[in-house]
Parts: C-alpha cells; sequence; structure tokens
C-alpha cells in the first residue's frame, strides 16, 4: 500500500499522534485542521470568522506541501461547537472556494481539542 505522510512547516504541528495528511491513490486525506497559528502556536479566535479562515488556511498550507491546492477539494467536514453561527461560518467558507464548491458535512459537537469553536478536515486531489 502506497501511504505517504504529509508534513507542512507552513501549517501547525499536529496535537495528537496523528500526521497532517496523509496521500493515497491520488487523494489527500488532511487531518482536522484547528485554526491555531503556526507560527505562535496560538489559537488564532479572536470570532469564528478568523476560526474558520485560519483552519482553512492551514489546509491549503498541508495542500500545498502535498502538491496540491484547496481547489481542488472533494469534500470538506466541519466541526463546530456553535451551529448558531452557521451562517458566519458559510460566509467565509463560501470565501475560500469562489469557483467550485466541495462536498460537505457540518457537525455540530460538545467540544473541541484546545477549546476551539471550528475543526475542519479535507479531501483533497492530487
Amino acid at each position: 500500500m502506497d501511504l505517504r505522510a504529509i508534513a507542512s512547516p507552513d501549517a501547525p504541528s499536529a496535537v495528537g499522534p496523528y500526521v497532517q495528511a496523509v496521500a493515497h491513490a491520488g487523494l489527500l486525506y488532511c487531518s482536522g485542521a484547528l485554526p491555531i497559528d503556526p507560527q505562535s502556536g496560538d489559537l488564532d479566535n479572536e470570532n469564528v470568522a478568523a476560526e474558520v479562515a485560519r483552519s482553512l488556511a492551514n489546509l491549503a498550507a498541508v495542500c500545498a506541501e502535498a502538491g496540491t491546492g484547496l481547489d481542488r477539494t472533494v469534500r470538506t467536514s466541519i466541526y463546530t461547537t456553535r451551529l448558531d453561527l452557521f451562517g458566519e461560518i458559510n460566509a467565509v467558507y463560501a470565501d475560500h472556494f469562489p469557483d467550485r464548491v466541495p462536498a460537505r458535512t457540518t457537525i455540530g459537537v460538545a467540544a473541541l481539542p484546545l477549546g476551539a469553536v471550528v475543526e475542519i478536515d479535507a479531501i483533497v486531489a492530487l
């Protein structure tokens, strides 16, 4: 089985025993991206818009390391502790996919690591 772990220095390190992404069979399986600033290691949680933007920027860095981009995203999952902010989450998310939006699931959760409000994972074509 041809599995290749992907690690970008431009995205935060994993906060647990996992890799940022795994490339296999023409797809990149990205772990959940928290809104952590990769330089400071701090949660970028000024508001939900900042969290969505930072999470997507972190995913974009992992994609770039693998030689692809968010524009080739097949599917995402958004996990949030604040489903009442669904409209704000959608507005920022849509800005990052101006030409074609991928399939997506949004899931309300009780809590996320480090107290984040948003975490986003993705499957991206290589």
